[in-house]
């Protein structure tokens, strides 16, 4: 049904009690259920994933929920509601709103040195390729501060490049070498650097090392310090580094060497970190989102302050960062606060369709989630893939917003 038009004066006060006000003028896209069924449905059948579920919320309600394929193909078992998932880096965002709730107390300032807080980054290196072609360690050209932590320009790796410091992680291998985020924290301070601080994006341990951050500063653990200040307040029960006795996660399956999906061994994490390794549920997820769609509140609790939810939510990239890694391939976006942020409209017609202002993140497994003030719509996207496949990331968002979808143009 239609509804009826407001007056303008009706209408310009009611935009104004919204969450993300200035951007609702440009609302525009209201997802057809059918159009995402069929899309989930055919990931499953053309053998793409074993199972997909996926919860749209807009406008103050419940727009979508579906669910297919298989959650445990070889058990049986459906994709439902409260299946269990591996959300690997969507676990960042949960992180970068803890240690926010601590800017906002003013433990630490973002310009910080991060050795004023984390001691053993006062002498870090950076190592580089010298003029004869050996290998040379030098002091950076800055120091870390939190800020560089915070929107992946510290210099950390991840052990996944080609850069020498990138082979240095490897040796290292400090995620399975340590037994906790101070053991952590001191070895990834003792690696080199691929780069000076500020001088690129590089996705990296950078919000492995804000947990270690949240601890020192907090002085409690950080998957204590999440639980008490995030997961509670929020009533996401089910979200944690560990699963429930007696629950199950999802089956994680990758393209087998003949085809098909071939079931993988569950994820090893050694202790709870910032950067990886929560189980949450569709539902759960969405409180999450849905309190960043309303500015740090949900349902009469607050966690952060409205200013502070777009400070995250603002690009934080200085234009003279134009090494960006993979970052380019999500769209024409920066970077914020742990998300990604839209900057600008699709394009081209294979860039994934959303709004200018939306903020976002996804998990190795190929879970997405998204905030998009500009629809006042949040979305949470569970499949269980590995390694990372966009298309699949592309096509339901397609799917959401209609293939042709560009959004408001932005500034």
């Amino acid at each position: 049904m239609r509804t009826p038009a407001l007056p303008r004066r009706a209408a310009l006060l009611a935009a104004a009690a919204l969450p993300f006000a200035g951007a609702a003028a440009a609302q525009s896209a209201r997802p057809d259920g059918g159009r995402i069924d069929r899309v989930l449905a055919g990931f499953v059948a053309d053998g793409r994933v074993a199972g997909a579920s996926a919860l749209i919320w807009q406008d103050g309600r419940e727009r979508y929920f579906g669910a297919h394929g298989f959650a445990d193909r070889e058990a049986g078992r459906g994709m439902a509601r409260g299946t269990l998932a591996h959300i690997y880096s969507m676990t960042k965002p949960v992180t970068g709103v803890a240690l926010m709730q601590l800017w906002e107390q003013g433990r630490f300032g973002l310009d910080d040195p991060l050795a004023l807080h984390l001691p053993e980054f006062a002498d870090v290196q950076v190592l580089e390729k010298g003029q004869t072609g050996a290998l040379v360690r030098r002091p950076p050209a800055r120091p870390i501060t939190v800020r560089d932590i915070l929107r992946h320009t510290a210099g950390f790796s991840y052990g996944s490049g080609d850069a020498p410091a990138d082979a240095a992680w490897r040796a290292d291998d400090p995620f399975m070498a340590s037994a906790n985020l101070t053991e952590f924290s001191r070895r990834v301070a003792a690696l080199p650097l691929v780069f000076d601080p500020g001088a690129e994006w590089r996705y990296s341990a950078a919000v492995d090392i804000q947990s270690a951050l949240i601890e020192r500063l907090s002085g409690m653990a950080f998957e204590t310090y999440v639980a008490r200040n995030v997961f509670q307040p929020l009533g996401m029960a089910k979200t944690g580094w560990r699963a429930a006795e007696g629950a199950t996660p999802a089956t994680i399956y990758s393209p087998g060497p003949g085809g098909g999906l071939v079931p993988q061994p569950r994820p090893v994490f050694r202790f709870a970190s910032g950067g990886a390794g929560l189980i949450s549920t569709l539902d759960d997820y969405m409180r999450f989102a849905r309190m960043l769609l309303g500015e740090g509140s949900l349902d009469g609790t607050r966690i952060l302050k409205p200013s502070t939810v777009r400070l995250m939510a603002t690009d934080h990239l200085d234009p003279r960062i134009t090494e960006r890694l993979f970052l380019p391939s999500k769209g024409s976006v920066g970077f914020g606060i742990d998300f990604a942020v839209r900057t600008a409209q699709p394009r081209s017609p294979d860039e994934n369709r959303g709004a200018v202002g939306e903020f976002f993140w996804d998990g190795y497994a190929t879970t997405l989630f998204w905030v998009d003030p500009a629809n006042r719509l949040a979305a949470v996207f569970f499949v269980q893939k590995t390694p990372f496949d966009g298309t699949l990331h592309r096509d339901f968002r397609a799917a959401v917003y209609g293939p042709d979808y560009l959004g408001p143009k932005g500034d």
